[in-house]
């Protein structure tokens, strides 16, 4: 029974986690690592992500400098940024790749508070199936009479306990992200 609770913590966790990662691959017009450090890059005959391969950092707020550790691979790497949907064109000097972050529009910016709203949902749907999930393996242990009424009610409740904490976490996220993006 426990181990109901725990697996759905985990997965509350993975589903909050996610929608982190997410928010910081967004562009909003300050450079961050986060931005380019997931982008799939082919080389040495398979795909892996960008940090696995490059030292990346931030030297300005408007500079992302992606220095691959093998400079066989600068091409690839250049190719797979520029590639993406993200929109920034690498600028090669032969050491480093340098992204220079341009500012948003407001258009950009209305865009992209769709997309915190659209990630925030995600993030709530797989909560619900989480919720889902542990719901009814209680509703199956008070079947097999491992669980009795009485306990599953209680077992209920500390499961919708957890998720409306882990849904207000992703409201108030959505919430800060929504601002970060929208303010100039």
């Amino acid at each position: 029974m426990e181990d109901i609770i725990i697996k759905l913590k985990e997965d509350l966790k993975k589903a909050l986690d996610y929608l982190h990662k997410e928010y910081a691959g967004l562009q909003i017009g300050r450079a961050s690592t986060g931005l380019v450090e997931m982008i799939d890059v082919e080389a040495y005959g398979a795909t892996q992500p960008l940090k696995n391969m490059a030292n990346i950092s931030v030297p300005d707020p408007a500079t992302i400098q992606v220095q691959p550790w093998d400079k066989s691979v600068m091409g690839n790497v250049e190719k797979a940024i520029r590639d993406s949907d993200l929109g920034l064109n690498p600028v090669n000097n032969g050491n480093a790749l340098l992204i220079t972050v341009p500012p948003l529009t407001e258009e950009r910016r209305k865009d992209l508070v769709k997309i915190v709203h659209k990630e925030a949902e995600e993030a709530k749907v797989a909560v619900r199936q989480a919720r889902h999930n542990a719901i009814n393996k209680l509703k199956n242990m008070e079947k097999e009479k491992e669980l009795s009424e009485d306990e599953l009610k209680a077992k209920e409740k500390e499961v919708q306990e957890a998720v409306d904490e882990i849904n207000k976490k992703i409201d108030e996220d959505a919430k800060h992200k929504d601002n970060e993006v929208m303010s100039v």
